[in-house]
């Protein structure tokens, strides 16, 4: 497919994503983004059987309530969906924890297609990922929302850890887990990323092809982040320094030192904030999306793995299955949807959203395009 600039109905500005950016050297010099955690402990407890609208808690209170125009609205709930909190195991035997969307005028006696959905890296399912498979849900599919290992409710020691093989596995237990409800056709489930599980759906899908089809937005490679920086602003000296550190530190907490966390979204603002400061800080340090169940910081030792994570290496290979990379035309992560949509193979499309910045197509609603990815959906999730 050749690349579409898709339009919405109102024009956005830009705001953020919740990874963090890390610095290094001159200002200019952005390492790359590892997006917010969930830290909270870890409740891996058998999965609930009752719909709840407890599986989708409202902004966190006493916070400011940050950027909310163009329909931004991260917490969003729906009377036509019902919610089930549900836990399963990957094949490393740890327990994922998920909410499983369902419509509530669907056909239980015939099988449906659905979709799983990732949330930003760092971040928690309450973050953006159940607000796209609430929408998603609405428009007719199964939907399941999860936390990645190590993060939010899913299992995990120590938390906050970097471990892009068992974040791709988890998808696919997700898949595992869908192909076992009466209600879904476990030969229509697609996934959908937001930021990097953007790279991770792609990872996943090259190696499981139960995923019958990709969609990201907003996406980060979370390899390339880490190893070049934006716009390729990370020297190889740089890099160096970064690996030796986590290298040192490895050293301390073998000696049952304390933990080092890096990166992540700013708690305060200053005068020297950049833009992306700003704009994730929009999201993840108010009512806007904030989640006592994420600090957006990974641990040290284990971020520098995502070095070794090359997710657009073969990507060619998901064809013919479809691939739908969303961008914003502002975003300061759009090279990496352009770099996956040049090295995939077809069927593909790139869809650039006029106005929009990485972080504004986390829960603007005005602004993300649902009526294309439901499209895309329903046409590469249909029948024969």
């Amino acid at each position: 497919m050749t690349l579409d600039h898709y339009r919405p109905t109102p024009p956005a500005a830009q705001h953020t994503r919740r990874t963090l950016l890390r610095r290094i050297g001159a200002s200019t010099a952005v390492l790359g983004m590892l997006a917010v955690a969930g830290c909270t402990p870890t409740s891996s407890d058998t999965a609930a059987t009752n719909s709840t609208s407890s599986a989708l808690p409202g902004p966190t209170p006493n916070l400011p309530s940050g950027d909310m125009s163009r329909g931004a609205a991260n917490f969003y709930t729906s009377d036509q969906v019902s919610v089930q909190p549900v836990t399963f195991k990957n094949q490393y035997g740890m327990n994922v924890a998920g909410n499983l969307f369902v419509p509530n005028n669907i056909d239980r006696n015939t099988t449906n297609p659905a979709i799983v959905v990732g949330h930003p890296m760092g971040a928690v399912k309450e973050q953006s990922a159940n607000m796209y498979a609430t929408k998603m849900a609405e428009r007719g599919f199964v939907t399941m929302s999860l936390d990645l290992s190590f993060w939010g409710h899913s299992d995990g020691q120590p938390r906050n850890a970097v471990s892009p093989d068992i974040y791709a596995e988890d998808f696919s237990a997700a898949v595992d887990y869908l192909r076992t409800q009466p209600f879904v056709d476990r030969e229509r489930i697609g996934a959908l990323g937001i930021c990097g599980s953007g790279s991770f759906v792609i990872s996943a899908a090259k190696i499981d092809p139960r995923i019958k089809s990709v969609a990201t937005v907003s996406m980060y490679d979370m390899g390339a982040a880490n190893r070049d920086g934006l716009r390729n602003a990370v020297t190889l000296d740089q890099r160096r320094q970064i690996l030796q550190q986590a290298a040192e530190q490895r050293d301390v907490e073998f000696g049952d030192g304390q933990i080092a966390y890096t990166g992540g979204t700013p708690y305060e603002l200053t005068d020297q904030s950049t833009p992306v400061d700003r704009e994730f800080y929009d999201f993840y340090r108010t009512a806007r999306g904030n989640s006592p169940d994420t600090t957006t910081q990974p641990t040290m030792t284990s971020n520098v793995k995502f070095m070794n994570f090359y997710p657009f290496e073969d990507i060619a290979t998901i064809s013919p299955r479809p691939m739908l990379f969303i961008a914003g035309d502002q975003a300061h992560s759009r090279e990496f949807s352009e770099d996956a949509y040049q090295l995939a193979a077809e069927p593909k499309e790139l869809v650039i959203i006029p106005g929009a910045g990485h972080v504004d197509l986390y829960d603007r609603t005005d602004l993300i395009p649902f009526n294309k990815l439901t499209n895309f959906f329903q046409n590469s999730l249909r029948n024969g």
